[in-house]
């Protein structure tokens, strides 16, 4: 009984280390799990607070433009914009600049953002629309805007630059305040019926080609999707 006692209560070096073992192995699985933890905590962190702001522009698959007044450059873009802020961090879009192109001819007209609202020429001369101001879109919102594009200044030609019926090039670049990078847009659309009696009250629409809107989402993404595929890549070939 004596060699019993002691055979229990005193085992060897072998048998100390695997009874042992379960609690050493319950430590490293509570610390697998805590550094999970904080690593969740951090991308939660990043996602709700820390991530910069990230705007996508949205525009949609019918636009509107008038020419109103004979002998001068000026003319009218109407552009329903949807603004999406995915990052954390609010965005303040400054300003909006439109460019408009003839692929016939290659003539570029420039564009400011000036009014909101939508475009008839009773509210013009009744002076009717909200005038443009920096927009604020907060962390994971967006909104909507009807925005108008008039001509940058006189020295912006031809007179009429949208008049044949056909495609036109259109960018549209925002300036963000929090970010050097400039969300921008390209997207085409098409007039497909030309009648200057339209301007009298309003405009004429342009039309994408797709029926689908346009966005820098897509090519953000695609870009993304790039780069990951460029580092995989990369790695691969450093491993051969």
């Amino acid at each position: 009984m004596a060699w019993l006692g002691k055979r229990v209560g005193n085992g060897g070096p072998a048998e100390t280390a695997v009874q042992g073992m379960p609690a050493l192995e319950g430590g490293r699985f509570a610390a697998v799990l805590s550094a999970v933890a904080l690593l969740f905590s951090g991308y939660s962190l990043w996602e709700t607070s820390l991530r910069e702001a990230d705007v996508r522009v949205f525009v949609p698959p019918v636009i509107q433009f008038s020419a109103p007044y004979q002998n001068t450059n000026f003319e009218v873009i109407a552009v329903p914009v949807t603004l999406a802020n995915e990052g954390a961090r609010t965005a303040t879009v400054l300003s909006m600049e439109l460019v408009a192109t003839d692929p016939r001819t290659g003539a570029a007209k420039k564009f400011y953002a000036a009014d909101l609202g939508r475009w008839t020429m009773e509210r013009t001369r009744a002076g009717a629309y909200e005038p443009f101001a920096p927009l604020s879109l907060s962390g994971r919102s967006s909104r909507t805007e009807q925005v108008l594009f008039y001509t940058r200044g006189e020295d912006q030609k031809p007179n009429e630059l949208i008049r044949e019926t056909g495609p036109y090039g259109f960018t549209l670049t925002l300036d963000v305040a929090e970010s050097e990078a400039k969300p921008s847009v390209t997207f085409e659309r098409a007039l497909l019926n030309y009648d200057a009696r339209a301007f009298n009250e309003g405009t004429l629409p342009l039309y994408s080609a797709d029926w689908r809107a346009s966005s820098n989402a897509r090519s953000l993404d695609k870009s993304a999707d790039e780069s990951v595929d460029t580092s995989t890549n990369q790695g691969a070939n450093k491993g051969e």
